[in-house]
């Protein structure tokens, strides 16, 4: 199954790593984190300007998105119990 991730992005479930909040990023070692992440060009920035709410991590891309993590994850979870 696949999880909506906004501005029609999709991405395999199976290749969800975690879904964090943006506030999540204010930590020490997450910021290190990303930036490690975008200078090595794997963060794709899904969202208008200033509104990311949520960091997703794949197995291939880091996506910032628009639509905030509890939203994902009830999304995430409606898909599994079809």
């Amino acid at each position: 199954m696949f999880l909506h991730l906004g501005r029609n992005v999709v991405v395999p479930k199976e290749d969800i790593i975690a879904i964090l909040g943006v506030r999540t990023a204010q930590a020490d070692a997450t910021k290190e984190f990303m930036e490690i992440a975008g200078d090595e060009g794997f963060i794709k920035k899904i969202y208008k300007k200033n509104k990311e709410k949520s960091i997703v991590i794949t197995t291939r891309n880091i996506y910032m998105s628009p639509i905030s993590c509890s939203t994902l994850k009830k999304r995430a979870e409606r898909i599994t119990s079809l």
